[in-house]
């Protein structure tokens, strides 16, 4: 038996060295390169530098109107020349206009294309919690599936080992066929394991290797060290899920920026000036005339009823944006609420498994071993002992990686690493 565990030790020492010359990649360096190279953030971050660039084109007066032509002119073009009786008559004009917006006006209006790319930053900050919450997933999916390809490559010996034993305890007819027949098919199946596992962990490689934005070819390894959180003392009350949650606080910020809408279409309330100058080259011997006028645009009630409709819609908005805040608080504590218990569960079935199921099963297996190399029991003992602490170590497998996923959807609940 001694023999047969150092065995195992050695082969699984071997398997881990093969893929040393690849690189390993803890999770906090894979979350970071999926912060900087994504191509979905590299979008948002696009995205705001183009909003931010739409705010210094507030500070732009509206382009001057130019006018010319004939102004107070004759039909009759001799009645342009002087003459003894007359100086002549009419004149061509050259004019321009120029309207000074209001100053409250620019600067509400800057205020608020300022303001647009504060709600695109927090959708990122949104967008980077849903991909690091799928990274973390497959991340420690990738870490269970490492740990059952090993129990199942030690299985495999183990098997190994007792098929070989079968066939030379067969020909002193100390084994039956049956039974060596029953472990070749339990080797094969636990060999079919062990390459649905590895296509498993190529997947998440792939996987993580998009959400890295990198050659999905790349080959590297992850650390397998993991920490399960405590979350007994949790508190999901609507502060702390307002201080952390970027949904909540693109809202707040759909709020404020509905506010600086107001404010904006309160300054189309007040007049805007403007002036005029227009030049009058005069024909005949009459002298050359100019016009100087100022010009103002005062909003009449039957001008601003838009202006007054959008105020009051931006209110209600703000009013719909509140519900939509207490909505997303109420579901999510519940929805925290409900994980909390489960992963509560999780952790007491996962004890009593760790501590008394798989010790009693393991007791089990090497009892019947042991009885079966002494030739006082049948293998066919060995191997339902067996195969239930394989089964049972699977199932505590299981129980970690739910916990895992449950561990990482509170995070992303909660928004936090």
């Amino acid at each position: 038996m001694q023999n047969i565990k150092y065995n195992i030790t050695f082969c699984l020492v071997c398997f881990g060295l093969l893929p040393l010359n690849a690189q390993t990649l803890s999770l906090g360096e894979i979350l970071q390169k999926i912060k900087s190279h994504n191509p979905q953030l590299k979008m948002y971050d696009a995205e705001i530098k183009s909003m931010d660039s739409l705010a210094l084109g507030t500070k732009s007066w509206m382009s001057p109107q130019i006018n010319s032509g004939f102004f107070m002119t004759p039909y009759n073009v001799r009645n342009w020349q002087a003459d003894g009786m007359s100086n002549g008559i009419g004149q061509f004009m050259v004019g321009v206009s120029q309207m000074i917006p209001n100053p409250k006006r620019i600067n509400a209006e800057y205020n608020y294309m300022k303001a647009v790319s504060s709600v695109e930053k927090e959708s990122k900050n949104f967008t980077i919690n849903q991909l690091n919450a799928v990274a973390k997933t497959n991340y420690y999916q990738w870490i269970i599936l490492s740990k059952k390809i090993s129990i199942t490559e030690e299985n495999l010996m183990l098997l190994s080992y007792m098929i070989k034993s079968m066939e030379i305890r067969y020909q002193y007819n100390m084994d039956k066929l049956p039974t060596y027949y029953k472990a070749q098919s339990q080797y094969s199946s636990l060999e079919s394991m062990v390459v649905m596992l590895k296509h498993e962990t190529e997947k998440k490689r792939i996987v993580l290797n998009t959400l890295m934005a990198q050659d999905k070819n790349i080959q590297f390894q992850i650390d397998t060290t993991y920490i399960l959180k405590n979350f007994d003392t949790i508190i999901t009350d609507s502060s702390a899920l307002s201080i952390n949650r970027s949904d909540l606080k693109a809202l707040d910020k759909s709020i404020k920026l509905n506010d600086l809408k107001v404010q904006l279409e309160k300054t189309k309330f007040l007049p805007e000036f403007g002036v005029k100058y227009d030049h009058m080259f005069a024909f005949g011997q009459n002298p050359q005339l100019f016009t100087l006028m100022g010009m103002v645009n005062i909003p009449m009630n039957w001008s601003t009823k838009m202006n007054k409709a959008n105020i009051n819609s931006f209110k209600i908005k703000n009013e719909a944006i509140e519900w939509q805040k207490k909505m997303i608080v109420n579901e999510t504590t519940g929805l925290i609420s409900e994980m909390n218990v489960e992963f509560k569960i999780l952790n007491h079935q996962y004890i009593i498994s760790k501590t008394k199921i798989i010790p009693a099963l393991k007791k089990q297996y090497e009892t019947a071993l042991l009885s079966w190399q002494n030739n006082t029991g049948n293998l066919f003992e060995v191997l339902e002992a067996w195969e239930a602490l394989n089964m049972a170590q699977v199932d505590a497998l299981d129980k970690i990686q739910k916990k895992l996923e449950v561990q990482v959807e509170i995070e992303k609940q909660l928004e936090v690493n």
